[in-house]
């Protein structure tokens, strides 16, 4: 198993102001834009799940793991002044993808994730460098990105495991919480994506991000898990970096109440 390998995961909301400023909805406030947008949807039987390019970057939970150990950050957009921080959230990701040049990690990353990421960046003038680098450069470094890139879907920079287990076929692709639980895993704690827009509503960011890092810390896990099966781990080194999670997740639970809760799970 090759390091650096970042592990990311994303928990966003509906971007009210977006909608009406696309000409999706019209209401005095973004809240009654919503609500008519719902009731347009409801009429002509269509979700009231909004486009990718409208939902707002709230959390970027990422789980880190290089040689010097394994680290769990998230990057939130807390707000300034009653202003999102959406870009600088995003900006952030990718300045420590541009650092570290990392393997991607995801669980439906390719589907949803970067493309919102994608979007939203877009949005806020977010530069990406070296995550867009496709191979166009003439130094070694670019060419090497020709044939393994970020944007490729069949390539390993970014493996989103999801897509790649299910063989590329949405119709077999599985959800985190149901394979992470056979596999012996905690699973998903205290809510799920669905929920997310009412907490944040209800002043819950913290809960959300601590949702969005349990949640990461399951995607680590069935990558760990994968490479035992694809041999990138031997049983041993397999065991070995359980053991190393759950000791480094029992050191930040003396401060973080949601790892505790997520090792008793696991236990």
């Amino acid at each position: 198993m090759a390091w650096p390998v970042l592990v990311f995961d994303i928990e966003t909301i509906p971007d009210l102001a977006g909608l009406r400023a696309a000409g999706l909805a019209e209401g005095q406030t973004d809240a009654q834009a919503y609500a008519a947008w719902q009731a347009q949807r409801a009429e002509e039987g269509k979700s009231d799940f909004v486009p990718l390019y409208l939902q707002r970057v709230l959390v970027i939970s990422c789980v880190f793991r290089n040689a010097e150990g394994l680290h769990v950050h998230s990057f939130v957009d807390r707000e300034l002044e009653g202003q999102s921080q959406e870009g600088r959230v995003i900006q952030t990701f990718f300045n420590t993808v541009e650092k570290h040049v990392p393997q991607l990690v995801s669980w439906n990353g390719g589907g949803f994730d970067l493309p919102v990421l994608h979007y939203r960046g877009l949005k806020h003038g977010v530069v990406a460098s070296k995550y867009w680098d496709m191979g166009e450069g003439g130094d070694h470094d670019s060419r090497e990105f020709k044939w393994n890139n970020y944007i490729g879907r069949y390539h390993m920079r970014h493996l989103d495991l999801m897509d790649l287990l299910a063989m590329y076929q949405p119709k077999n692709n599985a959800p985190l919480d149901a394979m992470a639980k056979l596999c012996g895993y905690p699973g998903k704690l205290g809510m799920d994506g669905s929920r997310v827009f009412q907490a944040y509503q209800d002043g819950q960011l913290e809960d959300i991000r601590r949702y969005c890092e349990t949640d990461v810390m399951n995607t680590y896990l069935m990558y760990c898990r994968f490479q035992k099966m694809r041999a990138g781990l031997t049983e041993a080194e397999y065991a070995q970096e359980i053991d190393f999670v759950k000791s480094t997740l029992a050191e930040l639970a003396h401060t973080q109440a949601h790892w505790q809760e997520y090792l008793a799970a696991w236990a």
